[in-house]
């Protein structure tokens, strides 16, 4: 007779081998650290281009521009780095055939897709604080306490998450590293522009503010706003969490489908 083999060690293995991915996932970023500037490099440019060309004739009542802006940044940020690293990054990989090593390797097959998950909520930490010390430098300042940022930079990276893992399936969806990127940027700027990340809702038509009440973007902003800023922050939490479990609950399970499907 053989005995079952523990509950915890195929847990432990698969831990094992996610972790080991992840390695790699963020050596291969720190030989390409392009993808890393890209993301960068988006939320830096449209900072200083609202906050200097367009910041003086948006009126924001009872906020500084700065404050009001860089809660926005901060998304889209993340949002950029899902398209650009996430979503390209893994669409490369698929073209490279690294996806088909991974696959004929002994390892769990959920390690493949949670790794680059892990790999991203580090890099994504990095990115954050980067756009910090440039929200600072523009006059950016946090008015609540250290709980609320906290708490902020929490709902920042979850959002970010779960927007990286729609774009891991859009990775899977398309294939390719050109009609990912296009698309994830095409997505990206629709969300950010059609939101309350740049201006304030009310400035909108009736018609433009019915859709970008219904944009994930805005509730993911307006609660980071709230703990970081100031203002009512229960509701447009909750909204976003609520946003940031659905796009979770609707492309997890639509990724390790298509991704077990090869």
């Amino acid at each position: 007779m053989t005995a079952n083999p523990l509950p915890w060690v195929p847990a432990m293995a698969a831990v094992r081998d996610t972790m080991a991915i992840s390695r790699r996932n963020l050596r291969r970023l720190g030989r390409a650290p392009n993808l890393l500037l890209l993301s960068l490099t988006t939320g830096v440019l449209f900072v200083l281009l609202f906050r200097y060309v367009f910041g003086g004739a948006i009126r924001t009542p009872g906020i500084s521009y700065a404050d009001y802006l860089m809660p926005g940044a901060f998304i889209l940020t993340v949002t950029a780095s899902a398209v650009t690293t996430t979503g390209v990054g893994f669409a490369e990989d698929l073209a490279s055939g690294a996806i088909d090593r991974f696959r004929s390797l002994p390892i769990a097959r959920t390690a493949v897709l949670s790794a680059r998950m892990l790999s991203d909520a580090v890099r994504l930490l990095l990115l954050i604080a980067l756009m910090t010390a440039v929200g600072f430098a523009v006059g950016f300042r946090v008015h609540t306490g250290i709980g609320p940022a906290l708490a902020g930079l929490a709902l920042t990276i979850a959002f970010g998450m779960a927007f990286s893992w729609a774009m891991l399936y859009l990775a899977l969806a398309l294939r390719t590293a050109e009609a990912t990127q296009a698309a994830g940027q095409t997505l990206m700027f629709l969300l950010t522009f059609l939101s309350s990340a740049f201006v304030p809702l009310a400035t909108m038509p009736g018609w433009l503010q019915a859709i970008a009440h219904a944009n994930p973007v805005t509730y993911a902003v307006d609660a980071l706003r709230a703990l970081l800023v100031g203002g009512p922050a229960a509701r447009p939490v909750l909204l976003a969490v609520a946003w940031t479990a659905g796009l979770v609950v609707v492309f997890v399970p639509l990724a390790v489908r298509r991704y077990r499907r090869g």
